[in-house]
């Protein structure tokens, strides 16, 4: 043997590699669909990241286009109205972690401690709700809640003497709407995953602890807690990595040109200067931008992690 292939595993024999296929080739086959999409609708697309590069014209095509470089980047950089999009976004952003990803953890620890299955599939149903509207539906429950006139909310305000608020129109209080807003849409479908992780914890552990005197709280604290690290640590690395994405289709319904200066964020600057303005090399630009700034905070916030504990995406 070489020196090359001496750390190498030797290969499958070829009736293993078919019978792993005969064994797992209906699974296989079932992935290839999901497969193809994704190269279909996310690799095959990412041809057209070259327009950020080229003065693109509709009647050229992108082939035909002319190259102009780094322009629309300069554009980009020089543009006023990007810092504040970029300042937005990450507030928000950054809110909806703080806020929502503990929220999901919480919510799962407390359905854990309910005893009654019937109760507890009730309060979990209500709880995954929101997630399967569309902010369409969503955004109409929330202007009609908040609205200063007929609102319930304002309603409430007033009957105990304060005067209606502008919820969505005030930039002081827009943003705290967002943020409770996705934290409804979203903590109930984010819990069962922690839900999933918590129903495959060793229950003799729970055992051992109650034979040592340990309440419910200690238990929380010093088993079900530690056995969700992993699965947090992943979580947080993808939030994290999400961090430049702070709900198109929640602002899109629910702003105006009155809470711009703290709504307004990448991918609705993006629709506005791509689709109404047919400014497509520059918004690809500001898409390009997002994207690489997306995946410099995945690699470091995973690389970050890793020093501290052994857990992460890779």
């Amino acid at each position: 043997m070489s020196d090359v292939t001496a750390g190498l595993p030797a290969p499958l024999p070829a009736k293993a590699s078919n019978g792993r296929w005969r064994k797992y080739g209906f699974y296989y086959l079932m992935l290839a669909p999901a497969i193809v999409c994704f190269i279909i609708f996310n690799y095959i697309p990412m041809y057209g990241v070259i327009i950020a590069f080229k003065n693109y014209r509709f009647i050229d095509g992108i082939i035909g286009s002319p190259w102009i470089g780094m322009e629309n980047f300069n554009q980009l950089f020089n543009d006023i109205f990007f810092w504040r999009i970029l300042r937005n976004t990450l507030i928000i952003s950054g809110l909806h972690i703080l806020f929502g990803f503990p929220a999901p953890i919480v919510l799962a620890l407390l359905f854990n401690e309910i005893i009654n299955g019937r109760f507890k599939k009730i309060i979990q149903t209500i709880s995954y709700l929101p997630h399967f509207m569309s902010w369409v539906i969503l955004s109409g429950i929330m202007i009609e809640l908040l609205s200063p006139s007929r609102g319930a909310i304002n309603f409430i305000i007033t009957l105990f003497g304060g005067k209606p608020i502008h919820f969505l129109a005030d930039p002081d209080t827009f943003v705290g709407v967002l943020v409770a807003s996705h934290l409804w849409q979203s903590v109930g479908w984010g819990s069962i995953i922690y839900l999933a992780a918590i129903a495959g914890i060793n229950q003799d552990q729970y055992e051992s602890a109650t034979i040592d005197g340990a309440n419910r709280f200690q238990q929380m604290r010093y088993i079900t807690l530690p056995s969700l690290i992993p699965v947090m640590t992943v979580l947080f690395i993808l939030n994290v990595g999400g961090v430049m994405n702070a709900g198109f289709d929640q602002i899109f319904n629910l702003y105006n040109p009155a809470v711009y200066s703290v709504a307004d964020i990448i991918d609705t600057y993006v629709y506005r200067i791509g689709l109404i303005d047919t400014k497509y090399g520059f918004s690809t630009a500001v898409g390009l931008f997002k994207n690489v700034v997306a995946l410099v905070l995945v690699i470091g916030t995973n690389y970050i992690v890793k020093r501290f504990n052994e857990y992460g995406i890779w």
